[in-house]
């Protein structure tokens, strides 16, 4: 069984999604407020994904070419998009 990935939009309208609520579950203590995400978990359950393999890798545009199979520019260009979509994150 896949534990559920955190929505970071809404499905009823596609707007940014808030943390309301934290619970610890060993001793149930709640916090309750209004979170913003970090920038990170703003991202797409793939563009976490790609990120992850990309550290994990090393940082290796070639062997994150090799793992996905697609070319070395094609990448280059997601992680240029994913790193502008960060920027942006992160300002917000």
């Amino acid at each position: 069984m896949t534990t559920p990935k955190l929505p970071t939009q809404c499905p009823g309208c596609q707007g940014a999604l808030h943390v309301s609520q934290l619970a610890c579950p060993d001793c149930s203590t709640q916090v309750s407020g209004a979170f913003s995400l970090p920038p990170l978990a703003r991202l797409s359950a793939d563009e976490q994904d790609f990120i992850v393999q990309f550290v994990i890798n090393g940082g290796s545009l070639k062997e994150m070419a090799a793992i996905t199979g697609v070319s070395y520019p094609t990448v280059r260009n997601r992680l240029d998009d994913l790193i502008l979509k960060i920027k942006a994150n992160k300002q917000n």
